[in-house]
């Protein structure tokens, strides 16, 4: 598990909403957490390379938004998705997939889990971003 403390996480109504991103690849963990944190509204709290440690600090922390990977270290981001679901998180926080496994057949599998983002890191990259920015917008957070 990897999570940084942030003081003034919910403490404040200007601070960055806090996402848990759930990716197992270093180079694109990289570049969600360079992005992310760049926009001033958002801030990767903390992040996860497998399904255990993602559910681990889920129960343990709470986060405004979740990326999660489909294909992880050890296993799937699938088990995430049910966490998720069966906690009633999944539509009180942005939650999003972003896969390199974008068949329709995965589509359908996270949409039962309530997933409403689904994005193809290949080629929709930038949208998960961008739909991001506009849930954190919409909820206020920000300078």
């Amino acid at each position: 598990m990897n999570s940084e403390p942030n003081p003034v996480a919910g403490s404040d109504s200007h601070a960055p909403l806090r996402v848990l991103l759930i990716e197992d690849s270093p180079l694109i963990r990289r570049s969600l957490v360079e992005a992310i944190d760049s926009s001033g509204l958002l801030q990767v709290a903390a992040y996860a390379d497998s399904a255990d440690q993602a559910i681990a600090l889920l129960g343990d922390e709470a986060f405004d938004a979740v990326i999660v990977d489909l294909q992880l270290k050890q296993g799937s981001g699938v088990p995430v998705l049910a966490y998720l679901q069966r906690e009633g998180l999944i539509d009180a926080m942005f939650a999003a997939v972003l896969t390199n496994h974008a068949l329709p057949a995965y589509r359908a599998r996270c949409e039962q889990y309530g997933v409403r983002h689904f994005y193809d890191k290949s080629f929709e990259f930038d949208r998960v971003l961008d739909a991001l920015q506009e849930y954190a917008s919409g909820r206020g957070g920000g300078m």
